[in-house]
């Protein structure tokens, strides 16, 4: 009698465990999906936001060690009318008229004003002239000469100074606009150790993002969305992610509430048996 009713018991949990196992096999869970989302785009699509024009530049997916696709992407546009600025410390290099020029701060407490002077290459100069040797000498008074060798063989120094040509320089203040990369920048500020030039010209921006990712674009936020490894949407509706995200968590609550179901009645029912089969004292 005591077996009959173990084993009532142990088909009523079984029955149980596959009635729950049968709604998780069945059940069809949900996934992510957006209805006339705002952009669809392939690699190399482009948009229009604005008046500026976006390009997809860049689609992959890749599977990491887990087995788990990872979506990454890039969208590049160009602003022509782009705010740019640019510092340069003073004593530095940089590539000005075809060539380098050492930027130079007026010696003041509070310069306004700085120098562009043009940076001599002695060395090569030296290497031109087949009568000089390559490397300048020290003089007792330390200044620089020049070893030329005359046809006879004979040695004479030239001091530096006369030597090499005399640098081009060119002076600006702040609020100067000169010729500079292309463009027509202005001098904002000078400082004792530095010197800073502002244009407005084009300049090229990107974006990088993945999966589920929200990116700005001008002042508009969008969610990025991949349905497949070389497609991607652009949408707003963020209030329907969000649901949509809801609905899935609530479906893998209820698959963890079913497998726990599961497996308790199984292990209740493994124990059921194991008692019914244990001798009997009397």
């Amino acid at each position: 009698m005591q077996r009959r009713a173990v084993a009532v018991s142990v088909a009523l949990f079984l029955l149980v465990s596959v009635a729950s196992y049968s709604l998780i096999a069945t059940a069809e869970a949900p996934t992510i999906s957006f209805e006339n989302p705002e952009h669809e785009l392939s690699e190399e699509d482009t948009f229009e936001l604005d008046g500026v024009t976006y390009t997809v530049t860049a689609l992959s997916a890749e599977e990491d060690e887990d087995g788990v696709i990872e979506y990454s992407g890039t969208i590049e546009w160009t602003d022509p009318e782009s705010e740019q600025s640019e510092t340069w410390d003073n004593e530095s290099t940089i590539e000005y008229l075809d060539g380098e020029w050492i930027v130079l701060v007026d010696s003041e407490e509070e310069p306004t004003s700085f120098t562009l002077e043009e940076a001599i290459d002695r060395q090569a100069i030296l290497e031109d002239d087949p009568d000089a040797r390559n490397e300048t000498v020290e003089n007792e008074d330390g200044t620089e000469s020049v070893v030329i060798t005359d046809e006879d063989g004979s040695e004479t120094l030239v001091p530096a100074d006369e030597y090499f040509p005399a640098p081009q320089t060119e002076q600006y203040a702040e609020g100067d606009s000169f010729e500079y990369a292309n463009n027509t920048v202005t001098v904002e500020t000078v400082e004792t150790t530095s010197v800073t030039v502002v244009w407005t010209g084009e300049e090229t921006f990107s974006e990088d993002f993945e999966q589920e990712d929200e990116i700005t674009l001008g002042d508009q936020e969008f969610l990025t969305f991949f349905t497949s490894s070389d497609t991607v949407i652009l949408t707003q509706d963020f209030e329907s992610y969000e649901a949509q995200l809801g609905e899935m968590n609530t479906y893998q609550d209820r698959v963890s509430g079913f497998w726990y179901i599961i497996i308790t009645s199984m292990t209740i029912a493994l124990l059921l048996v194991m008692v019914a089969f244990l001798p009997s004292r009397y």
